[in-house]
């Protein structure tokens, strides 16, 4: 029903309202005598003007008004067939001949029409030498030069009025093109992050479910605390599933139960440094990024008692955090990829629109460097 609403809202517009068509009729007439009497101010047809009775004026002006209002309506009509025939992105040069060439033969059928009816009107009129005279001619060519201007003038406004609406038009349904592509855009942005986020719950579940089954055989109390630590990380996960930013303390709070996890899960193996300062705390990050790096790090290095796999979390700067870990590579790194690692957090970046994370990499550290929001874009979008 909408669209069907705008289709016809749209070609309302284009038509010439009432208010359009009585404004180029009140517009002919003025310009039929002001032309008129520009061209020739010293014709006998201004001379006594003023002296004729009113009854005279009347008629005149009644006749000289239905002449305007065909011309002007024969314009308008022959202005809206040819917008449905020949429009003028079609073909231009066409147009332009046709419009002319029909408006031009129109005016003139209207001039022998407009004679036929003074005729009528006036008998004495009508009976004319055999050969006119030169005020007459010069007349008659000024009566056909009067309505041509009338008549172009009114071609002139149709004209000008269509290319105008035609341009509202084509730039209202770009606007709605753009508004549409960006709501499909942003739909698409939403269903990318949420099916990256879906990524992390068979990886995390498969990992800890593992190993909480191991515990419980071994240290039943070890085992609870293994799983109360996982149940606070899984309502980490299901509580954020839906946030696209977090804060810098909410991610560092997960991370500390998430990595009771981890040293239980590998051991001595790895060993972790947190040291983030009060002022970034409150600042955003996209969930789980911290998460998602750790996990990376620890799949693709060795995590021995002998050379432990260390990850620090610091930030060398407000607005910033630097992920760092020791490269110790697997003996070996023909490992399963589940498509969750730094591509995730690039990809996650690039769709939330925020500076893409620095990765550098030598012979034995790996780090990425992260850039802080320092606002909350969720709230501040909706």
């Amino acid at each position: 029903m909408e669209k069907i609403k705008y289709i016809s809202d749209k070609t309302k517009r284009l038509l010439p309202t009432r208010f359009k068509r009585m404004f180029l009729v009140i517009f002919a007439f003025v310009l039929h005598y002001l032309v008129s009497y520009i061209l020739d101010p010293y014709s006998e047809f201004w001379q006594d003007y003023f002296g004729r009775s009113f009854s005279e004026l009347l008629t005149e002006w009644g006749i000289s008004f239905l002449f305007c209002f065909l011309i002007s309506e024969s314009s308008i009509l022959i202005h809206r067939r040819l917008n449905l025939r020949v429009p003028w992105p079609q073909n231009k040069s066409k147009r332009l001949f046709l419009e002319i060439t029909l408006n031009f033969s129109a005016v003139m059928i209207l001039i022998l029409m407009n004679m036929v009816c003074f005729a009528i009107l006036d008998p004495q009129s009508a009976k004319v030498e055999s050969v006119p005279s030169i005020e007459e001619i010069k007349g008659m060519l000024q009566w056909i030069v009067v309505s041509l201007v009338i008549s172009f003038m009114i071609i002139s406004i149709n004209t000008m009025s269509y290319l105008i609406n035609n341009w509202i038009e084509t730039a209202t349904e770009m606007s709605e093109h753009k508004i549409k592509a960006a709501e499909l855009r942003q739909a698409s942005v939403e269903a990318e992050l949420n099916a990256l986020k879906m990524q992390l719950d068979p990886h995390f579940i498969f990992n800890n479910l593992s190993v909480l089954s191991e515990l419980i055989l071994e240290d039943q109390q070890l085992g609870f605390e293994y799983s109360e630590n996982f149940a606070k990380v899984y309502r980490f996960l299901l509580v954020n599933s839906k946030k696209n930013m977090i804060t810098l303390d909410e991610e560092i709070k997960f991370l500390n139960a998430y990595i009771f996890l981890i040293e239980h899960r590998v051991g001595s193996g790895v060993n972790f440094t947190i040291n983030i300062n009060d002022h970034s705390r409150g600042m955003y990050i996209p969930s789980l990024t911290l998460q998602l790096l750790i996990e990376n790090a620890i799949k693709h290095n060795t995590t021995r008692k002998k050379r432990p796999l260390m990850i620090t979390i610091s930030n060398d700067e407000v607005g910033r955090v630097v992920i760092e870990n020791t490269l110790s590579p697997m003996d070996n790194p023909d490992i399963v990829s589940t498509g969750i690692g730094l591509n995730n957090i690039i990809s996650r970046f690039q769709l939330l629109g925020e500076k893409v994370p620095e990765v550098i990499k030598d012979q034995h550290i790996f780090r990425v460097c992260i850039q802080l929001v320092a606002y909350d874009r969720e709230n501040s979008n909706s």
